[in-house]
């Protein structure tokens, strides 16, 4: 069967195709956010000292890192309401599913990012910190955090490019994403390949994207030893703060 390039342009820029891709961009971006939210303390928190109650977060991290995303989002939709009356209402959406259960998916994953981030900084940083009096929060926020941004935005980038390739699994519960857009219209008129390339072609423009914002990004925020040391660095502006307060 030859190339239908026709019906290849026509998906490409129809509608449902844009819709499609724009819920996929979507439910990435809010499921990144607050799996980076949960993830902050949760890797405070499992960095400290062994207790029975870290092991259990431990373990439940590892259980959301240990199952298929599949298995967690068809657990989400179809397991939740079981349990959980308020879940059989109308409003929990397939879209409402999706994003709960890819946002403690990606947590999961995210909190290992951070804990490696904060274990890769000099703790004779956080003593310095300790020793000018400054507080747990202000170390955390004037020192710790500024280079854990740094040194965890990569895996953070990458780690949202897999996301958005993920969100296709939202098509098992009905989500209009981009891949169940395709996978209607390639049951209604068995056009694989005109369909497929067209979705291929999403996938590699919101990919691509991503990659030249995160190379923009990384260079903004890349370590310049030159400008560090013309400039005042995370621990010197932290003691020009302290010195003011």
């Amino acid at each position: 069967m030859a190339f239908d390039s026709s019906v290849f342009f026509g998906a490409l820029f129809s509608t449902a195709f844009l819709n499609g891709a724009l819920v996929t961009v979507l439910l990435a971006l809010l499921s990144h956010g607050v799996g980076i939210l949960i993830s902050i303390p949760a890797a405070l928190y499992v960095s400290g000292p062994p207790s029975p109650l870290r092991w259990l977060v431990k373990g439940i991290l590892g259980m959301l890192r240990g199952a298929p995303t599949l298995l967690q989002l068809l657990f989400v939709w179809n397991a939740l309401p079981q349990f959980f009356p308020v879940f059989r209402e109308p409003w929990f959406s397939p879209f409402l599913a999706a994003w709960i259960a890819l946002s403690l998916n990606e947590a999961a994953y995210q909190t290992e990012i951070n804990r490696a981030a904060l274990g890769a900084i000099d703790p004779g940083q956080k003593a310095a910190g300790v020793a000018l009096g400054l507080t747990r929060f202000q170390i955390l926020r004037r020192i710790l955090l500024p280079q854990a941004v740094r040194v965890a935005l990569p895996s953070t980038a990458n780690e949202f490019i897999t996301l958005l390739k993920i969100t296709s699994l939202a098509s098992v519960i009905s989500l209009s994403e981009l891949m169940s857009v395709t996978s209607r219209a390639v049951a209604t008129t068995f056009q694989f390949t005109e369909y497929y390339a067209a979705a291929l072609v999403y996938y590699l423009v919101m990919v691509y994207v991503l990659v030249f914002l995160q190379s923009r990004l990384e260079r903004r925020l890349v370590w310049n030893t030159s400008a560090a040391e013309a400039s005042p660095g995370m621990l010197q502006k932290a003691m020009a703060f302290y010195r003011r307060s």
